[in-house]
């Protein structure tokens, strides 16, 4: 059977093809600018190579329906009519209390993601416009939602509650929920068969570390803990968000600033960051490149983005009772040696010993740690359309 994985964002929609029998993904791409000037769809093609559509595209069925007439092109298409696709899976960002593992999409899913959507505005509407689009183009094809919050739900009380007003949580779900679940879910149930341990009794760190960036503590297999919170904007440093502010100092600015909340969410989610203090780019590499050359703003920056990476590891350590393997993963985990080491450098009191030399590894599954290193630390890339695809063949075959 062929799975088509849709990730639709406010103005793109990322698309993966993948043959269930061998997990193999024949067709993927990306359309871009969805309802503004020079909208594009960018193929890759199986011997790599890219190959951009441009075409005015205003809004989400139509540029589904791009997809399609590409996926089924006479010259790079991957197959020959659109009933090769046996469903389609969706990342849906935000499940909140609803779901705790994925979904087929029927009307009543449908109505719980919009009742979601004021937990995130950004990004549950775009996913519904994708499902829309293909229940519109595709009407007898099922649908499976599949939630970036919904492995964090196993999370204790303790971890998700914020410590204000228990009305608020009772009459708005104000919690920490949790985001970057499913590549969390992935790479901790693979890192565990590349190592030939069992997920029960493991202790588990997985660091997702990108432009967006969460790290979660993952106990016999489960998540007791994350970073990210009721929105992506908690816990790390990353590319344009702040990560933990005191909330006293968001009032303080408002008030200096004359801000409106929504002109402070764009400063803390987009203006903030890596951004935020180097100025120039919120591009690692750029960055890397800098405090290489000594730039103090860059080293400084690289300094306050790794700090919080290390100290959540050694929360969650603690938060676990102790720890058998970090991992990285994400844009920035898989490819920048430079981070894993300096995240690590000063856990030394885990046991934790990185080698250099296996630390030059960029995007393959390695450990990276010495062998008497007491602590684990591994290399995962993520694969978090797959894990999507699998879970919409999973809930197919439940149904039969």
């Amino acid at each position: 059977m062929k799975i088509l994985v849709l990730n639709c964002g406010s103005s793109s929609i990322k698309y993966k093809l993948f043959d269930m029998t061998t997990k193999a993904v024949v067709a993927q791409g990306g359309l871009e600018k969805i309802g503004l000037p020079g909208s594009f769809l960018k193929v890759t093609l199986p011997d790599g190579t890219k190959k951009i559509i441009e075409r005015d595209i205003q809004e989400h069925t139509a540029g589904v329906q791009l997809i399609f007439e590409t996926l089924t092109h006479a010259e790079y298409g991957a197959v020959k009519s659109l009933d090769e696709i046996g469903a389609v899976g969706h990342r849906v960002v935000h499940g909140g209390t609803k779901f705790s593992g994925s979904v087929l999409i029927d009307d009543a899913v449908i109505e719980t993601v919009k009742e979601c959507s004021d937990l995130c505005p950004l990004h549950n509407p775009a996913n519904l416009k994708g499902i829309y689009a293909v229940q519109k183009l595709l009407p007898s094809v099922p649908q499976v939602a599949v939630f970036d919050t919904a492995f964090h739900q196993t999370m204790p009380e303790r971890a998700y509650m914020y410590a204000i007003p228990y009305e608020y949580y009772e009459k708005y779900g104000i919690r920490r929920y949790g985001f970057h679940g499913t590549s969390h879910r992935y790479v901790s149930k693979r890192v565990c068969e590349f190592l030939n341990i069992p997920a029960e009794g493991s202790k588990i760190i997985t660091c997702h570390i990108g432009n967006g960036g969460s790290i979660a503590a993952v106990k016999d297999g489960k998540c007791i803990d994350t970073s990210m919170g009721l929105t992506p904007l908690e816990g790390l440093v990353m590319g344009t968000r702040s990560g933990d502010i005191d909330g006293g100092a968001i009032l303080y600015l408002m008030k200096k600033e004359g801000l409106t909340p929504d002109q402070m969410s764009d400063i803390l989610n987009k203006k903030s960051g890596v951004l935020g203090i180097f100025k120039r780019s919120s591009d690692m590499r750029e960055l890397e490149a800098a405090a290489s050359q000594g730039e103090a703003i860059a080293k400084l920056t690289e300094s306050m983005y790794f700090y919080r990476i290390t100290k959540y590891i050694g929360a969650y350590a603690a938060a676990m009772g102790g720890v058998d393997v970090i991992l990285f993963t994400g844009g920035v985990g898989e490819n920048q040696a430079t981070a894993r080491a300096a995240a690590c450098e000063s856990l030394g009191y885990l046991g934790v010993k990185i080698d250099p030399e296996r630390n030059k590894v960029r995007g393959e599954e390695a450990i990276i740690s010495t062998d008497d290193s007491k602590v684990k630390v591994v290399v995962i890339p993520t694969d978090e359309e797959l894990m999507i695809a699998s879970d919409t063949m999973d809930i197919l075959k439940g149904r039969q």
